[in-house]
């Protein structure tokens, strides 16, 4: 009987990066009312609350309606907030049951373990916030003024979010622990970072303290894409995000590489 070869991988294994990609997507989308659908709910209700409270206080922001400007930030903290549950929870629910063998057992490098965790919480984000701005299109006149920056942004807050979530689930060990990062890292840096104002309404001191809060620069960024106005600089924006996820991914990676937390 002719034995069977080893597989040869290569530098990168393809099918392996691909398999453990699309079970994270495949994960999210079996729960799509819990993943995708309650966000978007949640959205709507934040939009909804804000309109209906300051919609006649406020009626413009840096020249723009106010349900217009609101609207770009809430699509991306719901976007950054998704990204972050997805390989937190993935991980950290892997841990407590045991499971996390099944992912370190295959022959997948730190490299590829990032990457496809990393993507599906990218998938999940890009998703969350598509749908968002569709349902939040049948309430505010949400226009494309920079495409490239809608994407480039999006696409990197959600990145950022989800290898900030691969640390953070390698580092918890309890849902308790993940609970410390999701309250005090997390929701005040999403909320403090201009989704609901302008950070030029700040005193001198609150606008120092925005920039140097990286949530500032994606939801700028972001909203910038829609209203064509931003409250800092974009290609500062680029740069910063562009710098605080080459800082996540070598800390991911290096965290998965050493198994830390992560093997007995």
């Amino acid at each position: 009987m002719q034995e069977l070869a080893p597989r040869q991988l290569g530098a990168i294994n393809w099918l392996g990066l691909w398999t453990l990609y699309a079970k994270e997507v495949r994960r999210f989308l079996n729960v799509h009312l819990q993943t995708v659908g309650a966000p978007v709910v949640t959205s709507l209700l934040f939009l909804a609350v804000f309109l209906l409270a300051l919609g006649r206080a406020v009626e413009t922001v840096n020249g723009v309606p106010f349900a217009t400007f609101l609207a770009p930030g809430l699509v991306m903290m719901t976007m950054a907030q998704n990204s972050f549950a997805n390989t937190s929870s993935s991980i950290l629910i892997s841990k407590v049951q045991g499971n996390i063998v099944d992912v370190l057992m295959p022959p997948l490098s730190a490299f590829e373990l990032v990457a496809g965790f990393a993507l599906g919480a990218v998938t999940r984000g890009i998703i969350v916030g598509t749908v968002t701005i569709i349902a939040m299109a049948f309430f505010v006149d949400l226009q494309i003024h920079n495409i490239w920056a809608i994407l480039y942004f999006g696409i990197s807050a959600s990145l950022m979010l989800s290898l900030l979530g691969i640390a953070g689930g390698v580092w918890s060990e309890k849902f308790d622990h993940i609970a410390v990062v999701t309250n005090f890292v997390i929701t005040p840096l999403s909320f403090l970072s201009g989704t609901f104002y302008s950070a030029e309404h700040l005193p001198e001191a609150g606008r120092m303290l925005a920039h140097f809060n990286p949530f500032f620069y994606m939801i700028d960024g972001f909203r910038y894409g829609f209203i064509g106005v931003s409250d800092g600089s974009i290609t500062t924006g680029v740069i910063v995000l562009l710098c605080v996820n080459i800082f996540l991914s070598i800390l991911c990676y290096r965290m998965i590489k050493t198994g830390y937390k992560l093997k007995a």
